[in-house]
């Protein structure tokens, strides 16, 4: 299989050091500077147009080599976008999808690029874990679908886990010990590329300490401690009413 990376103008990010195994955060200031690039579809040399008009945003950029290479990696995503118009029901089950907050109307959309990106570059998960909740469900097979337009045959194994449900809700996790085992246990064995973890805003805050966007992807190195050594999101994506309302309202 064929692919191609393009670069983006480089620019200077702070350093990403969040620590699973320890659920903490500390600012590495002796990292060198990190590097967000992109990942796309090139352009048609006839049309000068491409296939997709998004890409994604990757920072550090120097991590590339290790998530093309390396089979030991594990990408805990949250979700993809959804319609905040709509809220969960009190005590909503993960499998009501009636009475929960789905994906909005660009959500399977954006997550089906995002899995042909993915794809198209040469990533392509080994191994797919999603919540119970409809919106995580939604977002693996508009995923997968997208991988599939790169290559037809791609099987990963695909398992829901109810360890990955929304935090201290109706039939959901009790806590990210579970989540946190799962990562760590990973080591990509006989495995032909990373494992995929579909979770909830909540528990990748608990587990991470980091806050991401509908959609975003943090990369953790299992053999470094279980770090957060990168990110990976639509260059489309933003922040959400949810989460993030003053940003929304500030940056948006």
């Amino acid at each position: 299989m064929s692919f191609k990376i393009a670069i983006a103008s480089a620019i200077t990010a702070v350093a990403i050091t969040g620590f699973v195994a320890q659920a903490s955060y500390a600012q590495d200031n002796t990292t060198p500077e990190n590097k967000v690039g992109e990942m796309a579809v090139p352009l048609d040399p006839d049309t000068g147009n491409s296939i997709v008009s998004d890409s994604i945003l990757l920072e550090p950029f120097q991590l590339l080599d290790e998530i093309l290479t390396r089979n030991d990696l594990v990408f805990v995503m949250r979700h993809g976008a959804t319609d905040w118009s709509k809220r969960d029901i009190k005590d909503v089950a993960p499998t009501d999808c009636d009475n929960q907050r789905m994906l909005n109307e660009a959500g399977p959309g954006n997550m089906q690029t995002l899995g042909l990106l993915l794809g198209f570059n040469g990533v392509f998960p080994s191994e797919i874990g999603a919540s119970e909740w409809c919106r995580n469900a939604q977002t693996r097979d508009s995923m997968l679908e997208g991988f599939r337009e790169v290559d037809a045959d791609y099987a990963p194994e695909v398992d829901t886990d109810p360890n990955l449900n929304l935090l201290l809700s109706l039939q959901g996790a009790e806590n990210v010990t579970a989540m946190r085992e799962r990562i760590m246990s990973w080591t990509g064995e006989g495995k032909t590329g990373p494992l995929l973890l579909i979770s909830h805003f909540t528990n990748i805050e608990e587990l991470t300490q980091f806050t991401v966007f509908e959609g975003e992807i943090l990369i953790i190195d299992p053999q470094r401690d279980g770090r957060v050594v990168g990110f990976m999101r639509l260059k489309s994506a933003g922040p959400d009413v949810g989460h993030f309302p003053d940003q929304v309202v500030d940056d948006y």
